[in-house]
C-alpha cells in the first residue's frame, strides 16, 4: 500500500475527529486498515431522510488521492443516485478525466483536492436534491419524477426504520 495515501488518510481522520462536521461521523472499520472507513450519515434536516441514520463504508484505493474512494450504504436507502446495492453514484466519485459518455465535465469528476469531508458534504447534498438525469436507481428516479407521494412515503419509512435499528 502507498505510504503517502496512508499518511493523508490518517491526517483526514485526525482532522475529522478533532473537528467533527455536522451531519456525519467517520471512523475506521478496523484500526489496522486506514483504507476502510465506517461512515454514519444523519438524514439532513428538512429532507425526506430527516431523522434517519444511514451507515456506509468508504473504501479507498491504494492510489488515493489520485483515484476516488467508493462509498456504499450498508443501511437500506432508496434514492435515484444510489444503486440498489447501496453504492453511491455522484460525479465527484467518478475517476478523473473526461466522461466517455460526455455527460459530466472533467471538472465535475474526482480531483485530489477532495477529502472525506467534501465527499460526505456532497452526499448529504445529494440526499436533499437528487439528480434524476443520470440515475443509478432507475426505479427510484421514475418514482421520484412520476409518483412523488409514493416515493416520499417509501423514503420516510426507510428513514424511520434506520433510526429504529440504531
Amino acid at each position: 500500500m502507498n505510504d503517502q495515501s496512508k499518511l493523508l488518510l490518517n491526517k483526514q481522520l485526525r482532522e475529522l475527529t478533532k473537528n467533527p462536521v455536522e451531519g456525519f461521523s467517520a471512523g475506521l472499520v478496523d484500526d489496522n486498515n486506514v483504507y476502510e472507513w465506517e461512515i454514519m450519515i444523519m438524514g439532513p434536516q428538512d429532507t425526506l431522510y430527516e431523522g434517519g441514520f444511514f451507515k456506509a463504508t468508504m473504501t479507498f484505493p491504494a492510489e488515493y488521492p489520485l483515484m476516488p474512494p467508493k462509498l456504499k450504504f450498508t443501511t437500506d436507502i432508496y434514492h435515484p443516485n444510489v444503486y440498489p446495492d447501496g453504492e453511491v453514484c455522484i460525479s465527484i466519485l467518478h475517476p478523473p478525466g473526461e466522461d466517455k459518455y460526455g455527460y459530466e465535465k472533467a471538472s465535475e469528476r474526482w480531483s485530489p483536492v477532495h477529502t472525506v469531508e467534501t465527499i460526505l458534504v456532497s452526499v448529504i447534498s445529494m440526499l436533499s436534491s437528487p439528480n434524476d438525469e443520470s440515475p443509478a436507481n432507475i426505479e427510484a428516479a421514475k418514482e421520484w419524477r412520476n409518483d412523488f407521494p409514493s416515493y416520499k412515503k417509501k423514503v420516510q419509512r426507510i428513514a424511520r426504520r434506520s433510526a429504529e435499528i440504531m
